[in-house]
């Protein structure tokens, strides 16, 4: 199971450090294929708070953005508490939050591969944000990771590169504290949060990410993102069929 474990958060700290981003989604992915949603999502606590505050801080501008994105914030913790979706935190959900999952990382591959040119949303910004955060966080805690529709969301409002990597940061910062508070009040049949195991896969997602950053500058970064996101879509499907028992 631990070498299970590393194996995972190194490839999913390999992704990241790549392209910028897939932590949670392929760790998510692939540990379901052995542990429940809920056991998964406890073991990305760390390692998804280290490289999201590591990320939020790796440029000055945090004070600035907390103040544009509040409404987002607080609807990412609103949604987190009072989720309109099955949630991680019952046994009785475990098909819903596997198939949730599912729906998610498909989603989200198919948008990585087909959304070129993003609408410009920041005249709607003031209205959005509340919204999208929302369900943001309520997605969170229904599948353990926040994907859709934030990250698409972020980046329809045209903003600078630094800025948009910041703000992915701050959302998905909050966002893991609202999922490890949300996992340590409702924890599935009494099972305590495994922060130990939890610990030890930091080392392999950071790890990772080193060796992602180096294989950056060696290979099409386009090229690795296409293969990443049409993983995604056949992961994302596959896991929704075989929920429904088709595969």
């Amino acid at each position: 199971m631990i070498g299970f474990v590393i194996a995972v958060f190194a490839v999913a700290g390999m992704i990241k450090g790549t392209i910028g981003l897939g932590l949670p989604a392929v760790s998510m992915g692939l540990l379901t294929l052995v542990i429940s949603p809920f056991q998964a999502a406890a073991l990305l606590i760390i390692p998804s708070m280290v490289t999201n505050i590591w990320q939020l801080f790796a440029e000055g501008h945090v004070i600035r953005l907390i103040r544009r994105f509040w409404m987002l914030l607080l609807g990412i913790i609103v949604g987190s508490v009072w989720s309109i979706f099955p949630t991680l935190g019952h046994s009785t959900t475990h098909f819903q939050s596997e198939a949730l999952l599912g729906t998610m990382l498909a989603l989200y591959g198919a948008y990585g591969l087909f959304a070129k040119n993003m609408p410009n949303l920041a005249p709607y910004e003031k209205y959005l944000s509340p919204i999208v955060g929302y369900l943001g966080g309520a997605l969170t805690v229904a599948t353990g990771v926040v994907l859709i529709p934030v990250v698409p969301y972020v980046q329809s409002l045209q903003l600078k590169r630094d800025d948009l990597v910041q703000t992915l940061g701050l959302a998905f910062t909050v966002s893991t504290c609202c999922l490890a508070v949300f996992l340590h009040l409702n924890p599935v049949e009494n099972t305590p949060i495994n922060y130990q195991l939890s610990l030890i896969a930091l080392i392999p997602a950071l790890m990772g990410m080193w060796l992602g950053t180096k294989i950056h500058y060696r290979i099409p970064e386009q090229k690795f993102r296409k293969v990443f996101f049409c993983g995604l879509v056949v992961f994302g499907v596959y896991s929704v069929l075989h929920q429904l028992g088709v595969v």
